[in-house]
């Protein structure tokens, strides 16, 4: 079931040339471990001034949006959250052009999935976005991605976790990252 809508999801944003990555559960399923998830997360690599034509994707996909006010929706949170109804998957448009994610898209892996290639969040930004969101089970996921993925590029999710905790004023990100590492080595 997930396997056909990515791919569908995958085509027709290649089609409309909308640069994105799958982030969140999916991604943590393709780099850790298996676990119920029963939405897709996917960040655009554009502004909402490119709504319509992620419009026109979510009407060729047979996606229904949520909002009743779709335009209103996007531009107060980002997103254009839409509905499988067939499958009853919630799929999660967020729209960010932030140089953070659109490096992170460039990075993205392509994985091939019912012949078509979709990009998915490489697993540090699987990291990063997860210590960013920071509950409990995204912690747990942290944790999986970097057992199954001992070649990751730690630095990387330093640099960036450190200009999160500026940008934020905050200093736990790059914190929780090194208690984890610290743990998963005991």
């Amino acid at each position: 079931m997930f396997e056909e809508i990515l791919s569908r999801i995958g085509t027709s944003l290649n089609k409309h040339s909308l640069p994105y990555m799958i982030i969140g559960g999916q991604a943590v399923l393709l780099y850790g471990e298996p676990r119920l998830t029963r939405d897709i997360d996917i960040t655009l690599g554009v502004n909402v001034d490119r709504m319509n034509e992620l419009l026109d994707v979510v009407q060729e996909l047979s996606l229904k949006p949520i909002p009743e006010d779709i335009e209103s929706f996007i531009r107060q949170t980002m997103v254009l959250p839409a509905l499988d109804e067939t499958t009853g998957l919630r799929v999660d448009f967020i729209f960010s052009f932030t140089p953070y994610e659109t490096g992170a898209i460039k990075r993205a892996k392509k994985i091939k999935i019912m012949e078509q290639e979709v990009n998915f969040a490489s697993p540090e930004d699987v990291i990063i976005h997860k210590i960013f969101a920071g509950r409990p089970r995204d912690i747990e996921d942290v944790k999986t991605v970097i057992l199954k993925n001992p070649g990751i590029d730690s630095q990387y999710i330093r640099n960036w976790l450190k200009e999160f905790d500026a940008s934020f004023n905050k200093n736990d990100f790059l914190k929780t990252f090194e208690e984890i590492l610290i743990e998963l080595k005991s």
